[in-house]
């Protein structure tokens, strides 16, 4: 099964266009999970449980695991091992670099963790993104249009001899590498006005969708604008507002409550 298939059989299965995003913080975790041998692990479960059946995807970010140290790696397999696996798992890393180094990222995080989707810079070009895209069951978000302020720097400028932006680009040449129909686009929330504009771009390439939430992103027009012709395709990435809803012993319970009513949020958006 491709990464795209298992996607939208997710989407249909729970009715959902939210992501979960996994970003632990050992700092936020509960004052209840203190005494676990292991109260990241034993949060990420937790949270995975109670939001598993509102959820097209889960997307955990590699730096959070990154910076436990040691556990890292281990705590990244078991909360991994613990999402049901009909659920897709996009792997938030970000990675970007030469063809050589970009295909043992891609044996590492595709190969040996198992993830179906990755997030990947394509500003290194073609030969740094080919080893994900090889890969054809599995899903490839390239960063296009992001949600940070700071994505005016570089991402939003305009192009030498013709007017395009450098999104624009990025999104013109995905689609020409998606041979496989496997590749898509990570568009910010927070650029409502470039995504409708996106989506004609693209064409039915999946869009993962951070910005909404604490980064205070349109979700309506971002789940209008980035939806395709089958109303899929729009991938809602929300990660505080759904680990962080609650700090007491019922914070499982009150992540689900925000992930119910975010999941009915976009639905009414959806078409």
């Amino acid at each position: 099964m491709t990464f795209r298939d298992k996607l939208d059989q997710a989407i249909d299965r729970h009715q959902s266009l939210l992501c979960v995003g996994l970003d632990p913080d050992p700092a936020k975790i509960p004052a209840s999970l203190a005494k676990e041998a292991n109260p990241v692990l034993t949060f990420n479960r937790e949270i995975i449980a109670a939001t598993a059946d509102q959820a097209c995807a889960f997307k955990p970010n590699f730096a959070f695991f990154g910076s436990l140290g040691p556990a890292g790696w281990p705590t990244l397999e078991q909360t991994l091992a613990a999402i049901p696996a009909h659920v897709p798992v996009i792997l938030d890393a970000k990675v970007g670099d030469i063809g050589n180094t970009a295909e043992h990222y891609a044996r590492m995080f595709l190969d040996r963790l198992g993830a179906d989707a990755l997030t990947v810079n394509p500003y290194m070009g073609r030969d740094a993104v080919l080893p994900f895209l090889a890969r054809q069951d599995r899903g490839v978000f390239l960063l296009c249009l992001t949600s940070n302020p700071g994505a005016a720097d570089f991402e939003t400028e305009v192009l030498a001899g013709g007017g395009e932006r450098l999104y624009e680009r990025v999104a013109r040449q995905a689609a020409a590498w998606n041979t496989h129909g496997n590749c898509g686009l990570v568009v910010g929330a927070t650029r409502p006005e470039a995504m409708a504009e996106l989506r004609q771009l693209a064409g039915d390439m999946p869009f993962l969708i951070p910005g909404v939430g604490a980064q205070g992103g349109d979700l309506r027009a971002a789940v209008e604008g980035g939806r395709d012709r089958a109303g899929r395709g729009a991938i809602v990435n929300v990660s505080r507002g759904v680990m962080y809803a609650g700090q007491g012993a019922d914070f499982a319970d009150a992540a689900r409550r925000a992930a119910e009513a975010m999941r009915q949020e976009i639905n009414q958006y959806r078409g």
